[in-house]
């Protein structure tokens, strides 16, 4: 049995399609529950729907032989695992955002900096030479600029639009982030064989949709240009 750690919400949602589209379903994840354990005996899956921040635990500690979750937790927290697959869904990334308008040249600090993730702004800053004081927040970090109590924060940041409608702007981006496919160490090597299997239907399935998304793309800008070549005429 492979047991594979999802992070809860959205990334559980489509790292589930992309088992169901290989042919490891299991009908009651698609149904209304609270369970958090479902399990595939003729498939030799079960699936564990855990919070986001957890799923590295799972993985390194052997409670899971695999695991979806957010680049971002992967960089907030060193854990000792594998790394495998960028699969592509979830995609956002680290920002720096302030008030619309503030200056975005980063005086040499200390810059008050309000985030979730005190590691990744650390080493963000450090490496750009700015001293900073780092005030740690468990939400609605968007309110500290606003209310004083840092200059800027850094965040996951998708659309932007919860910036834009709090008087807020990206300054820098830090780096993009999208669901990664995790592995617990001995796992790989003690169940090789089965795990193997799955990283190589994974990476199929990857394949094709990368393909699948450029060749409608290309129809697009076909449609594009056959639709400006009309209006001309």
């Amino acid at each position: 049995m492979i047991n594979i750690a999802l992070a809860k919400g959205r990334l559980a949602e489509e790292g589930y399609k992309v088992f169901k589209a290989l042919g490891y379903s299991v009908p009651a994840m698609e149904k209304k529950s609270r369970k958090l354990i479902f399990e595939s005996p003729e498939k030799g899956l079960r699936f564990i729907l855990v919070k986001p921040a957890d799923v590295p635990i799972y993985v390194e500690k052997g409670a899971a032989d695999l695991g979806i979750v957010g680049k971002d937790t992967l960089l907030e927290k060193d854990r000792n695992l594998y790394e495998l697959l960028d699969l592509g869904f979830g995609k956002c990334k680290f920002s720096v955002a302030g008030l619309k308008g503030e200056d975005k040249n980063f005086y040499p600090g200390p810059l008050r900096v309000a985030t979730k993730y005190p590691k990744v702004a650390k080493n963000y800053f450090l490496k750009r030479g700015i001293a900073i004081d780092i005030i740690e927040l468990q939400g609605s970090v968007e309110l500290a600029p606003i209310i004083g109590l840092s200059d800027v924060i850094v965040d996951i940041v998708e659309t932007g639009n919860t910036l834009v409608e709090n008087g807020l702007e990206v300054f820098e981006d830090i780096t993009p982030l999208s669901a990664r496919l995790i592995a617990n160490k001995v796992s790989f090597k003690t169940k090789n064989g089965v795990m193997e299997t799955l990283i190589e239907d994974i990476q199929r399935y990857l394949h094709r949709q990368d393909v699948e998304e450029k060749e409608e793309d290309l129809k697009k800008q076909h449609f594009a240009k056959e639709a400006r070549s009309h209006a001309v005429d």
